[in-house]
């Protein structure tokens, strides 16, 4: 249910629904290397990979020391934030997207810098069998405690 989301789940919906809009498949908590974890991981149709941070306060933003880990993961990084959040704290070179639970929109789309090649081909199998893994516990629950 909505209502049971936390703040920044709710804005890794939104920023899910409007990538899926643009021919994403995305992937929300996503771990591209042990010790790392994402908000949403978006997989374009061309194979383009972005990260998107999800940030609900100042406190949230601030707190989180790891998100320069994150750039040599996909090929667009960014932020998602609401319409209340203090956009000055974000580094202006990072794409910003506000969202909700509902939508969201591209404010600022950072540069591309294109993961090498073996560095996608890794992730993008990764991404996959996260993904499969995930609907396979979704339809056999079960499996889960296997």
């Amino acid at each position: 249910m909505l209502e049971d989301l936390q703040p920044g789940q709710k804005l890794a919906r939104g920023v899910s629904r409007h990538l899926r809009s643009l021919d994403f498949a995305c992937l929300e908590e996503f771990v591209p290397e042990r010790g790392l974890r994402v908000d949403v991981m978006g997989l374009g149709p061309k194979g383009e990979l972005w990260v998107v941070e999800c940030k609900s306060s100042r406190a949230d933003f601030t707190s989180d020391a790891k998100w320069g880990g994150y750039l040599e993961w996909c090929d667009r990084y960014f932020w998602a934030v609401d319409g209340a959040f203090p956009c000055e704290l974000l580094p202006e070179d990072t794409g910003l997207i506000f969202a909700d639970a509902y939508d969201a929109e591209i404010q600022r789309m950072p540069a591309e810098h294109k993961l090498a090649g073996a560095r996608r081909t890794a992730l993008t199998r990764r991404f996959a069998r996260t993904a499969a893994l995930r609907l396979h516990l979704a339809r056999d629950p079960e499996m889960a405690l296997a």
